[in-house]
């Protein structure tokens, strides 16, 4: 049952939590988002600058919360791709300070990984092969998973990711920030079909459409011809626009094209069961169609626990966990990569740093 102190700072949530045996001890989390509010967007420099103020005081509360003493951990564990490089790098040289000062084996994490074992927090899992729908800010891909650390990507967005998509249309009608809860809120009170709105497809350079990739800049792009639309209606003297209306039909066709596409895959690949993680995860639309339709396909699925599909340091506990219990460990070198696919999350434990 090894016992880890895990750092999550690959964007704009500090966070730190141990973790013994996949069950949560501590965990604590500083957000940041009324500060990124105002610009719309995260902005890179303030994240760093905040993780740097959030982390130690994060770091002393899960500690004393867990009850743990840095004698008792097995390991210290922070996310080292992919992410904001600054603020990648905070949680990585912290962690690394902290491992080499206990004498502790370090590991660094695949943010996506953490992500995939964030649904280890929840209800047992079904034995594998399984197909996980990670569905967040910034990726939307459908990812088999074999065992511990064996993933094959299926498919992604070619564009925007689903949660980036929420977020521009979100500002585009001037619900706020972060764009998934205020669609959601907005939506809640509309009529979900009144707009038909397009379920984006990806060409094949043969001809027809891949069956499962997504893209979704053409249906934000759908959204803004809509609300210009609108608004020139409002002017001229027509009713104002139905925001409600507008936020449901948007949230309804991207639960629609997710569940559709995910389900498909995983009946093509025979694969009986179905995850979800990530932030858009939390959304209650898609989840309620995403039951709904594995309940007609009889299919199990399963999905993160509410308080852990946003970025949290729990969900990097688990990944460390399970790469520690196969004897992976990383170089105390180690340094950060922003864009390393999941495909090549190995290389975080080879015993010369890869970078």
């Amino acid at each position: 049952m090894p016992t880890v102190l895990a750092l999550e700072t690959s964007c704009d949530e500090s966070a730190a939590a141990v973790v013994r045996d996949q069950r949560v001890l501590a965990s604590a989390i500083a957000s940041q988002i009324e500060e990124h509010a105002r610009w719309g967007g995260v902005v890179p420099e303030i994240a760093s600058r905040r993780h740097v103020e959030a982390l130690p005081a994060l770091i002393e509360q899960v500690m004393n919360q867990s009850g743990i003493s840095y004698a008792d951990l097995d390991a210290i564990a922070a996310t080292a791709a992919p992410g904001l490089v600054g603020a990648l790098l905070v949680g990585s040289v912290t962690g690394r300070s902290l491992a080499r000062l206990h004498r502790k084996p370090f590991l660094g994490v695949h943010h996506l990984e953490g992500h995939l074992c964030s649904v280890h927090l929840g209800e047992p899992l079904p034995e594998g092969p399984f197909l996980v729908l990670l569905v967040s800010g910034g990726h939307t891909e459908m990812i088999r998973v074999d065992g511990p650390g064996t993933y094959q990507r299926l498919a992604r967005s070619r564009d925007d990711a689903a949660g980036e998509a929420f977020d521009k249309v979100a500002r585009l009608l001037g619900l706020g920030y972060p764009g998934g809860p205020a669609i959601q809120q907005a939506a809640a009170s509309g009529d979900p079909r009144r707009f038909p709105l397009p379920k984006g497809k990806v060409s094949l350079p043969e001809g027809g459409f891949h069956p499962y990739d997504f893209s979704f800049s053409g249906l934000k792009t759908a959204v803004l011809r809509l609300v210009n639309q609108l608004k020139a209606e409002e002017e001229a003297g027509g009713p104002p626009v139905p925001l409600a209306d507008v936020a449901a039909s948007f949230e309804q066709v991207v639960a629609d094209v997710l569940v559709e596409r995910t389900t498909r895959c995983a009946v093509d690949q025979g694969l009986r069961t179905l995850v979800m993680v990530g932030g858009v995860a939390a959304n209650r639309r898609l989840r309620q169609g995403l039951e709904q339709r594995c309940s007609a396909l009889r299919l199990q699925w399963r999905a993160a626990p509410l308080a852990y599909c946003t970025d949290n340091a729990a969900m990097i506990a688990v990944a460390a966990e399970q790469r520690l219990l196969a004897g992976g460990c990383s170089s105390i070198r180690l340094a950060v990569a922003p864009r390393l696919p999941l495909e090549q999350a190995p290389v975080l434990y080879e015993p010369q740093a890869p970078f």
